[in-house]
């Protein structure tokens, strides 16, 4: 990361000629505007880290209440009649959901 300079050049400010000063003003500009973008990549960056990892949490969390829950009784018991989609989508105890 590069230094943070907090105070402006004052002497060359005060100094410059107009031109110069038009110079300086658009080099800060330029420079501003680069670091908004790669502010945005990072952003970007971090909230594919965040998900990917929240991601991996969800599913360890899924096979834990997995290997917590009851097989089901019998194949005509009302917990083994369960489309796949209600066993992915489950969030809690339901019918077939894991407890």
């Amino acid at each position: 990361m590069s230094k943070l300079v907090t105070q402006p050049p004052w002497e060359f400010l005060l100094s410059a000629t107009p031109f110069a000063l038009q110079s300086y003003e658009l080099s800060r500009l330029n420079h501003a505007a680069n670091l908004k973008k790669e502010i945005g990549r990072l952003l970007d960056e971090w909230i594919e880290e965040n998900t990917c990892a929240m991601l991996a949490r969800w599913l360890l969390e899924r096979r834990e209440r997995s290997h917590r829950a009851p097989e089901p009784r019998r194949k005509g018991s009302a917990a083994a009649r369960v489309s796949a989609s209600d066993n992915l989508l489950a969030d809690g105890p339901g019918p077939g959901g894991p407890s």
